[in-house]
């Protein structure tokens, strides 16, 4: 069995994708697919399926997996140990996956990891921000941020911060509302308007808070944000709030055998330390 087999396997099976593998390791894909199927005659196991939205690990793929990143991390701590491998800083290296809504990762965490870019040149991310709910148990992502306490026992979380809400308009705005459209009815905040939005017609529906953040500058209505979002947006003002405030709480959340990996510990630290250093600007 060839070594690097099996650091292409592990860097597939962290992206999920031929083409996300290929870009971190700098191959083609023709050579991440050979690279895989050695792996696969070698062992005589089937690891990975493909599947359309990308490569799924088999029962025996999670197995090989689990030895493969204790092998990885072995490697790192030799070449850490010896100066070897890590940058003239001693920055970190290889792929961290994270996923969070689109509008916290775009208007707030995003522009605020500079200084883990400087610390670790050789630190790959991928800010994963659709509207599933990838799974750190399967391994979809090391890291996610989600407005939700955890439920799972195997996750473990930690409170960044507690989000706070406000009603936003245009100075000349109507007297109305732009609120989600129903497929995202059972959120906090789109429960909290429809209680105390006062039968106001609704003038706009979307699926997206930036969506709705800029039906506001355009003057449609009232839109229930988030304050991290539409507070020192030119156009847009304050309302009072017809109800009790509505406060979300952020929660990091990675998976018992991610937490200790040093690059997946090193993006940790930086989003504590950014949501830390932003607490009133969340609370609003």
């Amino acid at each position: 069995m060839d070594w690097d087999d099996l650091r292409v396997f592990l860097e597939l099976a962290r992206a999920g994708s031929l083409s996300a593998a290929a870009r971190s390791l700098r191959l083609s894909h023709a050579t991440v697919g050979r690279r895989l199927a050695a792996l696969e005659a070698a062992l005589g196991r089937t690891l990975m399926e493909r599947r359309p939205d990308g490569y799924v690990l088999t029962g025996d793929g999670e197995a090989a997996r689990a030895l493969a990143e204790a092998m990885d991390e072995a490697a790192l701590a030799i070449r850490r140990r010896e100066g070897l491998g890590e940058g003239s800083g001693g920055g970190l290296t290889g792929l961290v996956r994270l996923t969070m809504t689109q509008a916290l990762a775009d208007r707030f965490l995003i522009p605020r990891l500079g200084p883990l870019r400087a610390a670790h040149p050789g630190l790959d991310l991928e800010v994963i921000t659709d509207n599933r709910v990838l799974s750190l148990a399967r391994r979809e992502a090391d890291l996610a941020i989600r407005l939700a306490r955890p439920q799972q026992g195997e996750l473990i979380g930690r409170r960044l911060a507690t989000l706070g809400y406000g009603l936003y308009a245009a100075p000349d705005a109507p007297d109305a509302l732009i609120a989600y459209d129903e497929t995202l009815a059972d959120l906090p905040e789109a429960r909290w308007l429809a209680r105390h939005g006062g039968g106001r017609r609704v003038a706009l529906r979307t699926n997206s808070v930036q969506g709705q953040l800029a039906a506001a500058v355009a003057g449609f209505g009232m839109a229930f944000l988030p304050c991290l979002l539409a507070d020192g947006v030119p156009g847009l003002e304050r309302r009072p709030l017809p109800g009790p405030p509505l406060v979300r709480e952020a929660w990091l959340l990675v998976h018992r055998d991610r937490k200790d990996v040093p690059r997946v510990r090193a993006v940790m630290e930086t989003i504590v330390a950014v949501f830390e250093a932003e607490r009133e600007r969340l609370e609003g």
